[in-house]
């Protein structure tokens, strides 16, 4: 490999392992937020209702504060499903051909 080659490999090796590390942050905020949420609204002893209590969602809103600034760090300006997201999603399924 060149050097310019090299150096697009490495960019798009750091974009792949940032887009990897939001994506687990993201999972691991999900399962965490969600198990809390049944736990402390305890409600299987006292059914859905016990959701509605405010201080059950401080922890999600806060975290996911740091949930929404690392993905607008790893992705900018670029919204998740965007139109070139889309060009290349439908080039990537005409390349692959197996659809």
């Amino acid at each position: 490999m060149d050097n310019l080659e090299q150096q697009r490999y490495e960019k798009a090796k750091k974009r792949v392992e940032n887009e990897k590390g939001f994506y687990g942050h993201l999972t691991v905020y999900l399962i965490i937020n969600i198990a809390l949420l049944l736990i402390n609204a305890d409600v299987l002893d006292n059914g859905i209702s016990s959701l509605l209590r405010w201080e059950l969602y401080i922890t999600p809103v806060a975290w996911g504060i740091g949930v929404f600034a690392h993905g607008m760090s790893v992705f900018g300006k670029r919204i998740f499903f965007n139109r070139q997201w889309e060009q290349r999603k439908i080039k990537e399924l005409m390349d692959k051909d197996d659809f």
